[in-house]
């Protein structure tokens, strides 16, 4: 099956989606999506071709996303809160010609700057789905086209210099919505997107996977509570797929009866804080099933089962992926301990977009190399430690900034935090604590540095804290740790 051909799985009159005050079954889908495939192949887009979309969360993104991939193109999605400079770093780096977006780009001088002298034609998407007169249908794709044909590159945060463009075939992202199957989702459910279309766990999760089933799309173009919780309530929404800070709102501003129609709640894009999710679920009664996964597998690689969630994992491998924990010499550690996800099976990316190098060091051995270090408990549920870069080495002795973490969340009054690796001339580093409060709550450090010290050990206390108003965050929801130690070495950060 090609990503494409999931408009075609619900029933004709079923509502397919809702955005705002617009409402599409799948049979006004599938036009909206073929108008689209005749505008692009009339523009000159062809198979192969790398098409860029740079929009919010609307009708239109799925109508293009689609109608790109049923010719055989590749969609490129583009985060819309990226510079100038980050936009036309992508386009160069894919090779765009064209790009769909909500607004004008004005890219001149940052092309020019990259030396990049590509003509990028700017196609307005606000009509795209829109029949027009006068343009021929698009023929259909040929017989020899593949599965394993790239639909998407996806292009990582790149914490470690320029980002990175993760090509996924038509295969890995319809291998992935099936390997979610025992979520549950059904035609008759609502799902919420509210997490943005360009980041793959909001794309494949609350928008592709709800396709695969023929149920209903509710989309949302950011996220605010008001609207958020309102649409919840009004469209009786059943599924929600979101980042832990969205969990913390809305059990402080959300009631019962606004969550009433929820059955599933699945947190992802970062680690899910023990008390964040013990709050949530008390308010409301319903388990979060967190889950984990990268840009590279599509993303899903585990996920809690809904009937039998275990708090503080993120659940067991999904059906047909394979998995091993190994060491630094690629050995499977022994049960219970520690050791880096590696990962293969029909949702691992293809590679990296033109870095040969790279997707060999990623898929060495045949096997995907997460960077995350994780344990597994007896019945293959997933601990994630941390990220193996996030790692602090102190005097010799590993220390994973999660676990200080947890515990650090646990403490009353914190609302965020992060510890980070910062230099010390004699330990080699030493961990720093960045944190926000609660409102209306105060936090007495030395009290806190008690509390730890009753329950680490002593080597693993940070040694330095440091209050903050907000934590910043990335534009997927995750606390920009980076960000939070250039701040700090600049002095911004007291």
């Amino acid at each position: 099956m090609f990503i494409h051909d999931l408009i075609r799985q619900g029933a004709p009159d079923a509502l397919a989606i809702v955005d705002h005050e617009r409402r599409f079954t799948y049979t006004e889908f599938q036009e909206c999506v073929n108008n689209c495939r005749d505008r692009l192949y009339a523009a000159g887009v062809r198979q192969g071709d790398r098409v860029g979309l740079f929009t919010r969360n609307s009708a239109e993104f799925v109508f293009a996303f689609m109608g790109i991939t049923s010719l055989g193109a590749i969609v490129v999605p583009i985060n819309f809160q990226l510079s100038s400079r980050e936009i036309a770093y992508i386009i160069k780096d894919a090779g765009i010609e064209t790009v769909l977006t909500y607004q004008p780009l004005n890219l001149a001088d940052a092309m020019a700057q990259l030396r990049c002298n590509l003509k990028v034609t700017q196609m307005d998407i606000r009509n795209i789905g829109q029949k027009k007169d006068g343009i021929p249908a698009a023929p259909v794709l040929t017989e020899y086209f593949s599965e394993d044909n790239p639909c998407e590159i996806i292009y990582t945060s790149g914490t470690t210099g320029n980002p990175k463009g993760a090509v996924l075939s038509h295969r890995n992202v319809v291998a992935n919505t099936r390997q979610m199957s025992f979520m549950g989702c059904k035609a008759e459910h609502t799902v919420l997107c509210v997490l943005p279309m360009y980041h793959v766990f909001g794309l494949t999760c609350s928008v592709f996977y709800p396709f695969s089933v023929g149920a209903t799309v509710v989309i949302l173009d950011s996220f605010t509570p008001k609207e958020t919780i309102s649409t919840i309530r009004d469209e009786k929404v059943t599924d929600l797929y979101i980042v832990p800070s969205i969990c913390s709102l809305l059990t402080k501003l959300a009631s019962e009866e606004d969550m009433k129609t929820v059955r599933l709640v699945v947190s992802g894009g970062t680690t899910l804080p023990l008390k964040i999710q013990q709050d949530f679920m008390g308010k409301f009664g319903v388990d979060i099933c967190e889950g984990y996964g990268l840009s590279e597998t599509s993303p899903v690689v585990t996920m809690n089962p809904p009937e039998k969630p275990k708090v503080g994992s993120c659940g067991p491998i999904v059906p047909g992926l394979k998995w091993r924990l190994i060491d630094a010499e690629g050995n499977d550690v022994p049960q219970g301990e520690a050791g880096e996800l590696v990962v293969k099976g029909d949702n691992v990316m293809l590679g990296y977009w033109n870095l040969p190098d790279v997707t060999h060091d990623a898929m060495r051995g045949g096997w995907f190399h997460t960077g995350d270090v994780a344990r597994a408990d007896e019945e293959g549920y997933l601990f994630i430690v941390d990220r193996i870069k996030d790692m602090i080495i102190s005097m010799g002795e590993n220390i994973y900034p999660r676990e200080v973490e947890e515990l650090i969340y646990q403490f009353p009054g914190i609302y965020e935090a992060a510890v980070v690796g910062i230099e010390d001339k004699l330990r080699g580093q030493a961990g720093a604590c960045f944190y926000s409060v609660q409102e209306g709550c105060t936090v007495n450090v030395r009290e806190l540095k008690k509390f730890l010290q009753a329950n680490l050990a002593l080597y693993k206390i940070p040694r330095e804290f440091h209050i903050m108003d907000k934590l910043p965050r990335t534009t997927t929801g995750k606390i920009a740790k980076k960000t939070i130690l250039t701040e700090f070495q600049a002095g911004k950060i007291k």
